[in-house]
């Protein structure tokens, strides 16, 4: 033997005898009469030897190192230097075949050959432990089949005795519960209440919490189980089958314990009280606590089962039918619903068909000329009405005309100036009546018609004017949805271009750029006082316009600057509806506005309406525009084409309102119908969001009562600043007034400040909305006075200069810009930054 595997060999001599000897046992055992050595090395001679090659082969193959292996193939001469390893193994495993064998049967006959009683003695014992083992096993095996046998026969009692675990079961939680709830002091009512209701409804409702409902739940089902581990293994003693404890005491020597019975019955008792808790979560809380008053008497509380049962089907049976009937309610309600609205709402909103009238449309930008063409044709016509968006554009086309000679009236909700013989009208669109007739409609910014709280009153001005001619004036991407609108009735169409190029400054706007000339624009009354007032502060002189301005200080504000007495206007984008001034650029010092729901960038078409305002032939010939950021982006707003417009808005008529009341006069009712009133496609459905915000103060109250609904409807849809809760107080007083025959109350009025005078003169605007309505023109034009005087304090303190609070670090109390975003200058932000970094690598080197 190689020098180098004699460890080896010797490993696999003593692994060959152990396995030799294993088999000799497995052998033996099996053997009923004692089989002779001989006989079984003819049977097993070739298996022998191959026990000892797979010995040899595992200890030497498995155990030897790669250094060992190449030791040993170099001693037989072989050259493995650069041999990979997988070959050399095999190369190994190979020769080692060869190597001198260990004689298995050679040593098997020096132990059992020559001393024939060992091998009797091996059988003897070999023999009788396996019998001994195969004595356990089936003992074991009916052991096993005698419990299984018991488990079954359990199952099936608990099956067919359920009834009787359920009633005792019912009976032991109903007085728990009883008692509970009155150590509890629980008040509310039971009443169709269940048991699944106690547990989860009541108390999620209660607390809110889920894990709490997971523990009052799994306190219940514990508290079932536990019932049924107390007398049910009693209890399947005295039922199961005698020879079911003869066969157990057969088996194991000693009788049946409970012990055993609550270990066997483990399992079918925990199913059978999830099954109880589950049946019981549907029994009503009256029936279960009523038991606690009736001692367990099996067929007394089996009676009173059923009775709860037949009572529970009946109420069931019951809710069924009122389900039905409801069911049926609600749909013949959903049927007389949709027909109520068919009725109602029907062809009010189809475009209307061809009519006898000569349309002219105007289609161009802003500052084309395309509003002063239509004046001309209406001024030209024995009458003619102006129709404008604002207050303030139906005040300029009223001066102009009544200067030009042409006597012109002016309407709108809050004022009412009487020309003598005049025949035409200047008009805010809201104020049209389609009844009125007219040689000439002029009907502006009819883009406005795609607006969802203001659009319908362009639809209803287009659609329903009476005239020889109707001459609307819009932008290029209201041209398509409009001439749709009109569809085949006679339009000339008049497109108008500028004259004057507009110029977009490529460099950033800052304040101290402002020149002579410029209209700065924001989106909020606030940013335009406090740009105002920082121009002022620098020795500018400043127009200002904004929304919530009053018409005539806007005017008087817009006239300064026409004069030269100011040099810059700031605005809002109020600046980019019709009014005419001499601008030299438009600058933009934001680029988003809020609409009403989100702040959101400026459209294409928003760019362009109030960049339009730049530039004015003869003044300047080229109309700049310039942006506090992002000019680029802001810029090809101005380039690209508009998206068309699609969709005209659409709100109740007066023909609606009057079919509505052959059904009721309950505006809440209205309101409901012409929310689920499915409009026609492309049209837009004014939300009524203002109209109803105004019911919600009067619904139910005297004012309702006494108010016809047209009379109602039409008090909600004056146009004042609904958003104003003071505004809203008076408007609900007002119509108190007016139920009770009372004198309405005089305007709130307070001078303390700009913001009160502007609000003063809002309070004013809503009492004349009043009397106008009212009929009582004579007390509105002393109103009216009133307000003009409040209108002149608004424009001199404009005029004198504004004080907006300063915007200072809240740290240091340095100035900081107004349009800066931060409370804190740089160097406090930056300060504080390096001490809290101090701070924590302080605290860190603690740690």
């Amino acid at each position: 033997m190689n020098g180098i595997l004699a460890d080896y060999y010797s490993k696999a001599v003593e692994r060959a005898k152990t396995m030799v000897m294993d088999d000799i046992d497995k052998y033996l055992e099996t053997k009923e009469d004692i089989p002779s050595y001989e006989q079984y090395i003819r049977e097993r001679g070739q298996f022998i030897g191959q026990i000892w090659l797979n010995a040899w082969l595992n200890a030497t193959s498995s155990h030897a190192s790669i250094n060992e292996k190449v030791s040993y193939l170099t001693s037989k001469g072989f050259d493995v230097e650069g041999v990979k390893r997988k070959l050399i193994n095999q190369m190994f495993r190979n020769e080692i075949r060869e190597e001198e064998s260990f004689d298995v049967i050679c040593w098997l006959d020096t132990k059992f050959l020559i001393q024939k009683e060992v091998w009797v003695q091996r059988y003897k014992k070999v023999r009788e432990s396996h019998l001994c083992k195969k004595a356990i096993q089936i003992e074991r095996e009916s052991k096993r089949k005698l419990f299984l046998k018991l488990e079954y026969h359990i199952e099936q009692l608990l099956g067919e005795y359920y009834e009787e675990f359920y009633l005792y079961i019912r009976f032991l939680l109903g007085s728990q519960l009883a008692i509970e709830i009155e150590k509890q002091g629980v008040i509310q009512p039971m009443e169709d209440v269940t048991f699944s209701s106690y547990l989860y409804d009541e108390q999620e409702s209660a607390y809110y919490n889920y894990r709490f409902v997971e523990e009052i739940t799994e306190k219940y089902e514990r508290l079932i189980s536990t019932y049924l581990f107390d007398f049910g293994p009693n209890w399947l003693k005295n039922h199961l089958p005698s020879n079911l404890f003869d066969e157990y005491k057969e088996s194991f020597g000693k009788p049946l314990s409970i012990d055993i019975l609550k270990e066997v019955s483990f399992e079918p008792l925990a199913d059978l009280s999830y099954e109880i808790f589950e049946d019981l979560l549907n029994e009503l809380m009256t029936d279960l606590i009523k038991l606690i008053d009736i001692p367990f008497d099996l067929e007394k509380h089996r009676e009173i089962f059923n009775q709860d049962i037949m009572e529970r089907k009946r109420k069931e049976i019951e809710e069924q039918e009122k389900r039905q009937r409801q069911k049926e309610e609600e749909e013949r309600r959903k049927e007389e619903e949709k027909r109520m609205i068919e009725d109602i709402f029907g062809m009010e909103y189809s475009p209307p068909p061809s009519r006898n009238i000569q349309y002219i449309l105007h289609v161009g930008e802003t500052n084309t000329g395309k509003t002063f063409q239509a004046i001309e044709n209406m001024k030209a016509a024995k009458s003619g009405i102006y129709l404008a968006p604002l207050r303030l554009l139906a005040f300029e086309i009223y001066d102009k005309l009544n200067e030009e000679g042409v006597p012109c009236s002016l309407k709108t909700g809050e004022e009412e100036k009487v020309v003598t013989d005049a025949t035409h009208f200047s008009c805010t669109v809201e104020m049209f009546h389609e009844k009125d007739y007219y040689d000439v409609v002029v009907i502006d910014e009819a883009q406005m018609l795609a607006d969802k709280d203001r659009g319908f009153s362009w639809y209803k001005a287009i659609t329903k004017a009476k005239a020889k001619e109707v001459h609307i004036i819009c932008s290029f991407n209201a041209k398509s949805m409009i001439l749709d609108l009109l569809g085949e009735s006679d339009v000339d169409v008049f497109e108008y271009r500028r004259d004057i190029p507009l110029e977009v400054e490529q460099h950033l706007f800052r304040l101290n750029d402002t020149r002579k000339g410029d209209a700065l624009v924001c989106f909020s009354r606030r940013q335009v006082l406090e740009t105002a007032s920082e121009l002022q502060r620098g020795k500018r002189k400043v127009s200002m316009i904004y929304g919530s301005m009053p018409p005539e200080t806007r005017k008087k504000q817009m006239q300064r600057f026409l004069n030269g007495e100011t040099t810059v206007i700031v605005a809002t984008d109020a600046i980019g509806m019709g009014l005419n001034l001499p601008i030299r650029r438009i600058v933009f010092l934001e680029n988003e506005k809020f609409d009403g729901t989100r702040r959101r960038r400026l459209t294409s078409q928003e760019v362009k309406q109030i960049a339009g305002r730049a530039g004015r032939k003869g003044i300047y010939d080229v109309g700049k525009v310039a942006f506090y950021s992002d000019p680029k982006t802001m810029g090809r707003l101005l380039e690209q084409e508009d998206q068309a417009l699609h969709g005209f808005a659409i709100a109740p008529t007066t023909g609606v309102l009057e079919k509505f009341q052959k059904y009721s006069r309950h505006l809440g009712l209205f309101f409901y119908l012409w929310d689920k009133f499915k409009i026609p496609e492309g049209t837009k459905k004014s939300p009524l969001s203002e109209e109803k915000l105004l019911y919600e103060m009067i619904e139910g109250t005297i004012v309702e009562a006494k108010l016809s609904l047209t009379d109602l409807y039409g008090f909600l849809h004056l146009p004042f600043s609904t958003n104003e809760p003071t505004l809203r107080v008076q408007w609900k007083q007002k119509l108190e007034a007016i139920v009770a025959g009372e004198e309405i109350p005089d305007p709130i009025i307070k001078e303390s400040g700009l913001e009160e005078l502007e609000l003063s003169y809002k309070s004013i605007g809503l009492h004349l909305l009043f009397l106008y309505k009212l009929g009582r023109a004579t007390e509105a034009q002393y109103w009216e006075r009133i307000r003009e005087e409040i209108s002149d304090k608004i424009h001199d303190q404009l005029k004198s200069g504004i004080q907006v609070a300063r915007k200072v670090c809240k740290s240091c109390g340095k100035d900081l810009p107004l349009k800066y975003r931060f409370n804190l200058c740089d160097d406090c932000f930056y300060e504080k930054r390096s001490r809290k970094y101090q701070f924590n690598e302080w605290e860190l080197r603690l740690k």
